[in-house]
Protein backbone atom coordinates (compact mmCIF):
# COMPACT_ATOMS: atom_id res chain seq x y z
CA UNK A 1 0.00 0.00 0.00
CA UNK A 2 1.04 3.55 -0.59
CA UNK A 3 0.40 6.81 1.19
CA UNK A 4 -2.19 9.48 0.39
CA UNK A 5 -0.32 11.62 -2.12
CA UNK A 6 -2.73 13.42 -4.43
CA UNK A 7 -6.15 14.98 -4.89
CA UNK A 8 -7.18 11.76 -6.66
CA UNK A 9 -6.24 9.77 -3.55
CA UNK A 10 -8.35 12.15 -1.45
CA UNK A 11 -11.31 11.73 -3.79
CA UNK A 12 -11.00 7.95 -3.65
CA UNK A 13 -10.77 8.01 0.15
CA UNK A 14 -13.76 10.34 0.53
CA UNK A 15 -15.92 8.46 -1.98
CA UNK A 16 -15.12 5.09 -0.43
CA UNK A 17 -15.71 6.40 3.08
CA UNK A 18 -19.06 8.00 2.30
CA UNK A 19 -20.24 4.88 0.46
CA UNK A 20 -19.76 3.11 3.80
CA UNK A 21 -21.44 5.93 5.72
CA UNK A 22 -24.51 5.92 3.46
CA UNK A 23 -24.99 2.17 3.99
CA UNK A 24 -24.24 2.17 7.72
CA UNK A 25 -27.18 1.31 10.02
CA UNK A 26 -25.92 3.50 12.86
CA UNK A 27 -25.26 6.77 11.01
CA UNK A 28 -26.43 6.36 7.43
CA UNK A 29 -29.95 7.58 8.18
CA UNK A 30 -28.56 10.86 9.55
CA UNK A 31 -27.00 11.64 6.18
CA UNK A 32 -29.67 10.06 3.97
CA UNK A 33 -32.96 10.69 5.74
CA UNK A 34 -32.49 13.59 8.13
CA UNK A 35 -29.84 15.80 6.51
CA UNK A 36 -30.88 14.59 3.04
CA UNK A 37 -27.35 15.22 1.80
CA UNK A 38 -27.03 16.18 -1.85
CA UNK A 39 -23.96 14.03 -2.51
CA UNK A 40 -23.10 15.72 -5.83
CA UNK A 41 -22.83 19.00 -3.93
CA UNK A 42 -21.36 17.67 -0.67
CA UNK A 43 -18.59 15.38 -1.92
CA UNK A 44 -16.61 18.09 -3.76
CA UNK A 45 -16.63 20.12 -0.52
CA UNK A 46 -15.25 17.09 1.30
CA UNK A 47 -12.52 16.69 -1.35
CA UNK A 48 -11.56 20.32 -0.75
CA UNK A 49 -11.73 19.92 3.04
CA UNK A 50 -9.49 16.85 3.20
CA UNK A 51 -7.14 18.14 0.50
CA UNK A 52 -6.70 21.32 2.50
CA UNK A 53 -5.83 19.60 5.75
CA UNK A 54 -3.81 16.69 4.33
CA UNK A 55 -2.16 18.15 1.23
CA UNK A 56 -2.10 21.83 2.27
CA UNK A 57 -3.70 22.93 -0.99
CA UNK A 58 -5.97 25.52 0.69
CA UNK A 59 -8.94 24.62 -1.50
CA UNK A 60 -11.52 24.59 1.31
CA UNK A 61 -13.26 27.54 2.85
CA UNK A 62 -16.24 27.18 5.09
CA UNK A 63 -17.52 26.84 8.61
CA UNK A 64 -18.93 23.33 9.06
CA UNK A 65 -19.47 23.53 12.82
CA UNK A 66 -22.73 25.49 12.67
CA UNK A 67 -24.28 23.05 10.23
CA UNK A 68 -23.37 20.12 12.45
CA UNK A 69 -24.74 21.82 15.56
CA UNK A 70 -28.01 22.54 13.73
CA UNK A 71 -28.18 18.93 12.53
CA UNK A 72 -27.59 17.66 16.07
CA UNK A 73 -30.91 19.22 17.05
CA UNK A 74 -32.67 16.95 14.54
CA UNK A 75 -30.68 13.72 14.85
CA UNK A 76 -28.75 11.80 17.45
CA UNK A 77 -25.16 13.00 17.35
CA UNK A 78 -23.65 11.49 20.47
CA UNK A 79 -20.43 9.69 21.22
CA UNK A 80 -21.99 6.55 19.67
CA UNK A 81 -22.49 8.19 16.28
CA UNK A 82 -19.11 9.92 16.29
CA UNK A 83 -17.31 6.69 17.21
CA UNK A 84 -19.07 4.90 14.35
CA UNK A 85 -18.09 7.69 11.96
CA UNK A 86 -14.51 7.43 13.18
CA UNK A 87 -14.48 3.62 12.94
CA UNK A 88 -15.58 3.79 9.31
CA UNK A 89 -13.04 6.51 8.58
CA UNK A 90 -10.15 4.55 10.10
CA UNK A 91 -11.31 1.40 8.31
CA UNK A 92 -11.35 3.19 4.96
CA UNK A 93 -7.90 4.72 5.40
CA UNK A 94 -6.37 1.48 6.70
CA UNK A 95 -7.84 -0.59 3.85
CA UNK A 96 -6.31 1.57 1.14
CA UNK A 97 -3.38 3.64 2.44
CA UNK A 98 -0.34 3.41 4.63
CA UNK A 99 2.13 6.11 5.52
CA UNK A 100 2.62 9.47 7.17
CA UNK A 101 -0.30 11.25 5.49
CA UNK A 102 -2.62 8.28 6.10
CA UNK A 103 -1.74 8.47 9.80
CA UNK A 104 -2.28 12.23 9.70
CA UNK A 105 -5.73 11.64 8.17
CA UNK A 106 -6.69 9.37 11.05
CA UNK A 107 -5.28 11.80 13.61
CA UNK A 108 -7.18 14.70 12.05
CA UNK A 109 -10.36 12.64 11.78
CA UNK A 110 -10.14 11.77 15.47
CA UNK A 111 -9.49 15.42 16.38
CA UNK A 112 -12.36 16.70 14.24
CA UNK A 113 -14.80 14.13 15.66
CA UNK A 114 -13.76 15.01 19.21
CA UNK A 115 -14.06 18.74 18.69
CA UNK A 116 -17.45 18.43 16.99
CA UNK A 117 -18.79 16.18 19.72
CA UNK A 118 -17.52 18.55 22.40
CA UNK A 119 -19.05 21.60 20.71
CA UNK A 120 -22.37 19.84 20.12
CA UNK A 121 -22.54 18.70 23.73
CA UNK A 122 -21.51 22.17 24.95
CA UNK A 123 -24.13 23.85 22.80
CA UNK A 124 -26.82 21.50 24.10
CA UNK A 125 -25.80 22.24 27.67
CA UNK A 126 -25.78 26.00 27.13
CA UNK A 127 -29.20 26.08 25.46
CA UNK A 128 -31.03 24.10 28.18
Amino acid sequence: MRDIESREDIQFMVDTFYDKVKANPTIGFIFNDIAKVNWEHHLPKMYDFWSSILLNDHSYSGQPMGKHIDLSKQAPMTKVEFLEWLRLFYETVDEHFKGEVAELAKYRGRSIAGIMLYKIESNETITL
